[in-house]
């Protein structure tokens, strides 16, 4: 599942005309760059959902050849993170799935982030793994919030602006759809999902080792551009 349905605020003047998921990084749109990665770990199957500019998302995404791209359609309401995972639901399935955000790049360490990612999956003792950056390991980790993580990989999420902790989300995780079933329909956020998964034990993360680019203003799009090139 790509969420690629927000309205790119933070993003303008370059999505008054595009949608976030077009905008160019190093000669790829973002939805490209994800789409890439998530083919390169062995995804053949890709749903994504659309809300602003949902027309040329669709066109754009009419072209891919290499996996095949369902769309989840958000043109009536924005449904925020967990709502349009579960809106999606009847075109998941039930198996575990790969979750990742449009704006979230990295250039890889030693192993490649996702296969980090699959070999650190346990459906036995975790429902949500997310890959994490270290501080320090990327753009777009600034403030406090974040994650702090146990011996056994479990997580605690933090907004403690006292206490930076040491590992951000860096928008790419395995979730398995079931944990959404007991939320109400329309718009709602993952986050309060991680805090009950989270009082379970249930939450889990993996460090990668590459590098980290949360594309998520003009500013950030031109330090990864940078980067990239």
């Amino acid at each position: 599942m790509v969420l690629a349905a927000g309205l790119g605020t933070r993003m303008r003047p370059l999505t008054d005309t595009i949608p976030k998921a077009l905008v160019p990084v190093a000669g790829r749109p973002l939805i490209d760059h994800v789409l890439d990665r998530l083919r390169d770990a062995g995804v053949e199957r890709a749903v994504v959902n659309v809300h602003h500019f949902a027309d040329q998302m669709e066109a754009h995404l009419a072209g891919r050849r290499d996996l095949e791209v369902l769309i989840a359609d958000e043109r009536a309401a924005l449904l925020d993170s967990g709502g349009g995972i579960r809106h999606a639901a009847v075109l998941l399935g039930r198996d575990p799935i790969y979750v990742a955000n449009i704006d979230s790049l990295w250039i890889e360490g030693a192993q490649p982030a996702l296969e980090t990612l699959k070999a650190a999956w346990d459906p036995t003792a975790m429902d949500i793994l997310l890959l994490l950056v270290k501080r320090g390991q990327g753009i777009g980790f600034d403030g406090p919030q974040g994650f702090l993580r146990d011996e056994a990989g479990r997580l605690t999420h933090s907004t403690d602006p006292s206490s930076p902790t040491p590992f951000a989300n860096m928008g790419v995780a395995i979730l398995k759809p079931e944990v959404l079933d007991a939320e109400p329909d329309g718009a709602f956020s993952i986050i309060p999902v991680w805090h009950r998964l989270q009082a379970q034990g249930r939450l889990h993360g993996v460090p990668m080792d590459g590098f980290w680019m949360h594309v998520g203003d003009p500013a950030a799009r031109d330090a990864a551009e940078a980067r990239l090139s």
